[in-house]
């Protein structure tokens, strides 16, 4: 039951803004030395009708595990196929619509002293990432993180302004932005369908 009232565009603009991160040492993380590029990626931040955001304890657990779920955009993916790609594969999730995106492309850098950095980070600095706000309309049972590759291991219902505290903190900047972005759609809505996180 997936639709779009509202679909993103699929050109892809030059990022109009982006967020530095500073490094625990604190060391500017982005420097000119490093000339690796941003992973072009998507972030989803999935609403319930009741208002409430679904984040996901990673696996990867370094003591701020939780986290919206995100991921990789392919070659000949749009942020839009890329994330419903991502979100069907780490949650079980399909039953969404699309309710808007951030205005722009959001980066991070990745810190220098991050003990167990992700399989990427060799040909990566950071991430440049489009944020997508989704309405989720499937039922509880739809959500399944016994994946071929799980990256959960828990998952819950928040207020959206709660969300950047659960992070890591270098990705703190980013959540932010999209709390500020995304905040209309932090409310419930009947008649949506079925009512997950109430």
């Amino acid at each position: 039951m997936m639709g779009s009232s509202a679909t993103p565009s699929e050109s892809e603009a030059e990022p109009a803004g982006e967020l530095r991160q500073v490094a625990a040492s604190g060391l500017e993380a982005a420097t000119d030395a490093d000339s690796r590029p941003y992973r072009p990626s998507v972030g989803l931040c999935v609403f319930s009708p009741a208002g409430l955001v679904w984040v996901g304890r990673r696996i990867r657990n370094d003591g701020r595990g939780w986290q919206m779920p995100q991921g990789g955009i392919d070659d000949g993916e749009t942020p839009l196929t890329a994330g419903l790609r991502e979100l069907a594969e780490e949650t079980g999730i399909r039953s969404v619509v699309v309710l808007g995106e951030t205005a722009d492309w959001l980066t991070y850098d990745l810190p220098a002293d991050l003990p167990d950095p992700p399989r990427w980070a060799r040909h990566y600095r950071g991430q440049r990432q489009k944020w997508l706000a989704l309405r989720f309309l499937g039922s509880e049972a739809e959500i399944d993180l016994a994946t071929e590759e799980p990256e959960f291991d828990a998952w819950r219902w928040v207020p959206l302004a709660e969300v950047p505290e659960l992070v890591v903190p270098f990705k703190r900047p980013i959540y932010e932005r999209v709390v500020a972005e995304f905040a209309p759609f932090a409310r419930p809505v009947e008649d949506e369908g079925p009512r997950a996180g109430s």
